[in-house]
């Protein structure tokens, strides 16, 4: 039920039946969907009644990444809900291109224009591309329904078939996701990777979006690597062509900060200190733990974890910042005992190194009472750990 499945149904969707029913559907709840389906099929066809409350809950789920005022203007398909990039890492990509020079952008595998539209709102002219009709249509929705159309051209075609040498830049979204879900080897992406890397080898300036867990390895030597989070969430990579060769950069979103490679060695291993600095999760797929620790003055705590330590209190946007109080080898018995004494009932448990899993601890332990800590399960020169301590708050 509630499926967009064809044009026709996508089509009615735009006309004036489809979007008052679309008005009707926005705040919905899909628990009562039987009984919603049932009432509007009264007075509306079944299968506009359907398409409206596939579209509708689509809307919902896409509010996280879009914000509502968008959402709920725009089209989306299933798996355009799921593989769309995030407004504000599409915002932030599209302010990149802007100060690059970039007045014209080819965004090969658009679908439903997330990232066209992103670039269409810093004044660049984007060609968005998908070989899917339904996902095509969905694009040029969007762009009217945003008021973008004017600055979106769209082309239902494979992207293989498309000359971009008219084009400032060449961005590429390839598809990571197929029928049984996540697409983990970046020449089973759609296009390949490999598709990709030549296309963007071929434009003055390029952005290839990839999974985060990229290897490094994998990055060609004449592209920059970024990987951005945004809230801490580690959301994507970008490979850059036409930037800085071999540069690798770690970008936390909201704030726009940004930590580049200087190709420090390894930190040494010290002892536990009075702060544990946990750094942002780009931070450590980009490989730049190095450059945190030598800004904080402090080293790692083992040296397979990615946690530094230092004496001193430090501010720093790229970690966040514990005061550790007690280090204790993994024993719940006695983390059940101190934090009974402690009467700690609000227990934030972390783990990192460790095959325990925070549910697990919470359930053990049973933590009651007035006061709140944190426990960090880890490995400390090998050995299984226990961190415990508290945020320190960055003002």
């Amino acid at each position: 039920m509630g499926r967009v499945t064809d044009l026709d149904s996508f089509a009615a969707l735009l006309g004036p039946e489809g979007q008052t029913l679309l008005a009707a559907l926005r705040d919905y709840d899909p628990a009562q969907e039987l009984a919603v389906a049932s009432r509007l099929r009264r007075d509306h066809p079944a299968e506009l009644v359907s398409a409206a409350l596939g579209q509708a809950r689509l809307r919902q789920r896409a509010v996280a990444k879009f914000g509502a005022e968008d959402a709920y203007r725009m089209y989306f398909t299933p798996h355009g809900v799921e593989q769309s990039t995030r407004a504000s890492v599409g915002a932030y990509r599209a302010a990149r291109m802007k100060a690059l020079g970039v007045r014209s952008v080819a965004d090969l595998c658009s679908g439903i224009g997330g990232d066209a539209i992103a670039l269409a709102r810093a004044g660049i002219s984007v060609l968005a591309v998908d070989r899917d009709p339904l996902t095509a249509e969905t694009v040029r929705a969007n762009a009217e329904a945003l008021g973008l159309a004017d600055l979106i051209e769209v082309r239902c075609a494979d992207v293989a078939e498309i000359d971009t040498s008219p084009y400032d830049a060449v961005f590429v979204d390839p598809a990571r996701r197929g029928g049984r879900g996540r697409i983990f080897d970046p020449e089973a992406y759609s296009p390949p990777l490999s598709w990709a890397i030549e296309a963007a080898r071929k434009a003055p300036r390029a952005a290839l979006k990839i999974a985060p867990g990229i290897p490094h390895e994998a990055v060609p030597e004449e592209a920059e690597a970024e990987w951005i989070s945004d809230g801490g969430d580690v959301k994507e990579a970008v490979l850059w062509f036409g930037t800085e060769p071999g540069a690798r950069r770690a970008t936390l979103l909201p704030s726009g900060t940004t930590l580049t490679g200087r190709g420090l060695p390894d930190p040494a291993v010290r002892p536990v200190g009075r702060y544990l600095y946990e750094p942002d999760g780009a931070v450590i797929r980009a490989h730049l733990v190095a450059e945190v620790a030598e800004e904080l003055d402090g080293g790692l705590i083992d040296e397979t974890i990615a946690y530094v330590t230092a004496d001193e209190p430090r501010e720093t946007p790229y970690a966040s910042a514990y005061e550790i109080t007690d280090e204790l080898p993994f024993n719940l018995k006695k983390l059940k005992a101190l934090l009974r004494e402690r009467e700690v009932g609000v227990l934030t448990v972390k783990k990192r190194g460790s095959a325990v899993e925070p549910e697990e601890i919470r359930r053990k332990v049973k933590p009651k009472g007035p006061n709140s800590a944190t426990v960090l399960l880890t490995r400390v020169a090998g050995a299984p750990t226990m961190l415990i301590g508290r945020p320190v708050h960055k003002p």
